[in-house]
């Protein structure tokens, strides 16, 4: 059985076992960031599909109105001009064969691969590295496209990638602790809203089936799912 620290037992006793709404959800976590360091803000929403059916396999992109409080680290993959027009856009790193072979080498050091699409049949042979990292470039999410410097720009600004995974749920860091409790709120709202909306048709019952919140070190705080109708 996990042990749990003195510093979690006490926090843990603010959390009542309820739905809350998301402004009391936020507020829950905030109250529970008391670790020495700048805690992100995790979101977790159950769905009601079926992950391993193609059509059920939700994936897509939110740009929080606020970020996440980091500063999100950009490689791009390009060739001549693209290159140029990335590294201008403000791409923390920028090349091809390079890069191509860092990559193979084990490096990774980046949170987001842009890429062109001229690229991606050298790219795609490093699927084995990548994906499992969840660093594939992905035309679905915007990640793939000629369209670069705009691609790194809204990553930079706080567009987040997201998936749902084996077990139906969907992860998200949606800032950070120390936000005001306003911008957390807003960006919640827009994550949901982009969940919602990406319900597939062949979906039965109940899309979103639970949704809690947490910090890096807290515990969970569930948010009442009638909190999405709104969205």
């Amino acid at each position: 059985m996990k042990k749990r620290s003195k510093r979690y037992k006490a926090i843990v006793t603010k959390v009542e076992k309820k739905d809350y709404t998301i402004e009391e959800a936020v507020q829950k976590v905030k109250e529970t960031a008391t670790a020495k360091f700048a805690e992100a803000v995790d979101i977790a929403v159950r769905l009601g599909v079926d992950p391993k059916k193609a059509d059920q396999a939700i994936r897509g992109t939110v740009a929080l109105p606020h970020g996440i409080g980091k500063e999100v680290r950009v490689l791009v993959i390009a060739k001549p001009p693209k290159d140029e027009e990335a590294r201008a856009a403000g791409a923390d790193y920028v090349g091809f064969q390079d890069y191509l072979e860092k990559i193979q080498q084990g490096w990774a050091d980046v949170d987001v691969i842009i890429a062109t699409p001229d690229v991606m049949g050298e790219l795609g042979k490093l699927g084995r590295m990548l994906g499992p990292r969840g660093l594939m470039p992905n035309p679905k999410s915007g990640t793939v496209t000629m369209e670069v410097g705009k691609a790194v720009k809204e990553v930079k600004a706080g567009k987040i990638e997201f998936r749902v995974d084996k077990a139906g749920i969907v992860h998200a860091t949606v800032g950070k602790a120390s936000f005001e409790k306003e911008k957390l709120v807003e960006n919640i709202h827009s994550f949901l809203t982009t969940v919602v909306r990406l319900k597939p048709p062949t979906a039965k019952g109940t899309y979103v089936k639970s949704i809690a919140l947490s910090t890096t070190m807290g515990p969970g705080v569930h948010i009442d799912t009638r909190e999405v109708a709104a969205h």
